[in-house]
């Protein structure tokens, strides 16, 4: 499978981002092995490069072992939304825990570095605002998202042991809300949700009093931000926020969201999930110290290329 650059793995690479990630890593020149149970995954992500020279795809459960040639290691392998991480939560969990102690293991036979993705969702419902790296959060280890939450910290903890144990090279990155084409049109997540309702002139539905906050990111910041963070200076490991500090209400979102697809559709309420976050905005300090990263990609100029996205996905 070399081709003359770097043999890398994804795991989860036909997922959302996992497939962004793919397609980025055969744009420079990697040889690309692509793992995915397809659990929330679909092969029409990565459609354009099945084919490829220099990309491979592998369906296996990252909660079994693999043995392959690789340098580089993206975990991604996890569903992120709370639809899919809440539908089978001992599966996620098994996912977070298994899926690293495998891949850690892989790495340490192959001497590769290994990047994981976690999540904003390690700082819980957050009392320190915005969240730097150094807060270790507040997190409810009994509650309906203690399965991703969780599993994520465990995750980050077995990375971190590794390191300090073998001597793997290791990053983690904490991924705050992201969003983009090929979002999943039923994983509940915010951005989807709303506009899915607001093209098919649905009522779009904002829980509590739409006063929560979030920060978006757009998909292509992201994967920049992940690239470099994989190739960043061999002592730093992480944690490092990924994420665009730009912070806005849960009511903004649907206002923006109904005014740039001209819908007009009308905002309801509904009751707040339990253990949902008040607010969350990363402190992106270190991201922009460190691997000289920022996001660049507006809110607006986003929203009207996922909002395209879904409208032709509804169209067909």
């Amino acid at each position: 499978m070399r081709a003359g650059g770097q043999r890398t793995l994804v795991t989860g690479g036909a997922g959302f981002l996992g497939s962004h990630l793919c397609d980025a890593l055969i744009r420079r020149g990697d040889d690309v092995l692509c793992v995915d149970n397809f659990h929330t995954g679909t092969r029409d992500n990565i459609a354009s490069l099945l084919g490829h020279p220099r990309f491979a795809l592998l369906q296996h459960d990252v909660t079994s072992p693999l043995d392959v040639e690789v340098d580089r290691i993206f975990n991604l392998a996890c569903p992120a939304s709370p639809v899919h991480y809440q539908r089978d939560p001992v599966r996620t969990m098994r996912t977070c825990v298994l899926g690293a102690m495998n891949l850690l293991a892989l790495a340490e036979r192959r001497r590769a570095r290994i990047l994981q993705a976690s999540t904003s969702e390690v700082y819980g419902d957050p009392e320190v605002h915005p969240q730097p790296e150094s807060y270790a959060g507040r997190v409810n280890p009994i509650g309906p998202r203690s399965c991703y939450n969780e599993g994520k910290r465990c995750a980050e903890t077995l990375f971190f042991d590794y390191r300090r144990q073998h001597g793997l090279d290791i990053k983690v990155v904490r991924i705050f809300n992201t969003y983009g084409p090929r979002m999943v049109v039923d994983d509940g997540r915010v951005i989807g949700n709303f506009i899915n309702q607001a093209l098919r002139g649905e009522d779009v539905t904002v829980y509590g009093d739409g006063s929560q906050t979030r920060s978006f990111c757009y998909v292509d910041d992201l994967i920049d931000g992940l690239l470099a963070a994989m190739e960043s200076p061999a002592g730093f490991a992480g944690p490092v926020n990924l994420g665009n500090p730009d912070e806005l209400s849960m009511r903004e979102l649907a206002e923006r969201v109904l005014r740039l697809s001209g819908s007009r559709s009308r905002m309801v309420h509904r009751p707040l999930p339990p253990d949902d976050p008040k607010v969350r905005r990363p402190d992106i300090a270190l991201a922009q110290r460190t691997l000289g990263w920022e996001p660049r990609v507006s809110l607006d100029d986003g929203l009207g290329e996922t909002i395209a996205y879904f409208r032709a996905l509804l169209n067909a």
